[in-house]
């Protein structure tokens, strides 16, 4: 049985501490936070201050689910410590805090959608991409934007925060080439917090392979958040689902948020397990990096389209 600590209970803290609760050959031992949002499950306990909750309970998983003012601090602390370690997204805002540093090796990215059915395949085979179209559609209501989320130092944009799950997704699939160019445009209409309403971006690299993304969070549509990927042979490939979860499967039978998530943490490697044998789903904090370089060269691109007062 490994013993967890979950570093923050607030939205998305709590969805681990569910799913944890859950799995199987997991016990979660306490959660770390200054300020819950969310009261810990019944049992387990709840401690102000997570460098403390380290030192106190040893756990062999620590999950961080702390904004990125934090996030990357706890993590590599609690992987110097010995841990195995879950971050969630997107760690940090500035791709040079990821200059490598030995514990690293022991820190992977909490993107679940990534073991939706297909992906795993996917990323084995690695076929020849020549162009990856995210989209997301999505809705942020007034209540969301509050506290750190609201100051795009603190939170960043929608590239960071609603569509990094496909778009990190597609710079795994992608050639790591250099950015040739990008052309960005965003709209600021509700004005809720310094971030957009919506994002538009094409990104071209040196191996003229494009990256485009399509991205909103005030729209009425159903939701969902998905990426094309146009083959070398002609092929297209759909990855569909309100959060990337149909994978290449069918929709109808996706699995869920829980589903995916205890798919990830039983994916966590044991000591010693070479990387070579890591499940292709996992995301090493490594390759996070290329991911923030392309995010902040779109939003050093950025022409701002329009910018009304607040909406309704």
């Amino acid at each position: 049985m490994k013993r967890v600590l979950l570093i923050g209970s607030g939205e998305v803290g709590t969805k681990h501490a569910k799913a944890l609760m859950r799995a199987d050959g997991l016990e979660l031992v306490a959660v770390a936070d200054p300020a819950p949002a969310v009261a810990p499950p019944a049992g387990v306990p709840l401690l102000e201050g997570w460098d403390g909750a380290l030192s106190r309970f040893g756990p062999d998983l620590v999950v961080v689910a702390t904004p990125p003012g934090t996030a990357l601090n706890a993590a590599r602390t609690a992987a110097r410590g010995g841990a195995t370690v879950l971050v969630e997204k997107p760690v940090t805002l500035d791709p040079a805090h990821l200059t490598p540093v030995a514990e690293d090796a022991r820190i992977f990215v909490a993107f679940q959608p990534h073991f939706a059915p297909g992906i795993a395949e996917l990323l084995r085979q690695r076929p020849t991409v020549r162009r990856a179209e995210v989209t997301l559609v999505c809705r942020r209501d007034r209540a969301y934007y509050r506290g750190w989320r609201t100051r795009y130092a603190t939170a960043g944009g929608i590239l960071h925060q609603q569509a990094i799950h496909g778009l990190a997704l597609a710079l795994r699939l992608l050639p790591a080439t250099a950015i040739a160019s990008c052309t960005t445009t965003v709209d600021r209409v509700r004005r809720w917090a310094e971030s957009e309403d919506r994002i538009t971006t094409m990104t071209t690299f040196a191996d003229d392979t494009v990256l485009t993304v399509d991205a909103q969070v005030d729209s009425d549509e159903e939701r969902r958040h998905e990426v094309t990927l146009h083959l070398d042979d002609g092929q297209r490939l759909h990855i569909r689902g309100r959060n990337l979860e149909a994978g290449l499967g069918d929709p109808s039978s996706a699995p869920g948020d829980l589903e995916l998530r205890q798919a990830m943490y039983r994916a966590l490697p044991s000591d010693g397990t070479s990387p070579a044998h890591h499940h292709s789903s996992l995301f090493p904090l490594s390759e996070l990096r290329r991911t923030l370089e392309v995010i902040d060269r779109v939003y050093r691109t950025t022409r701002t389209v329009s910018e009304a007062g607040t909406a309704a």
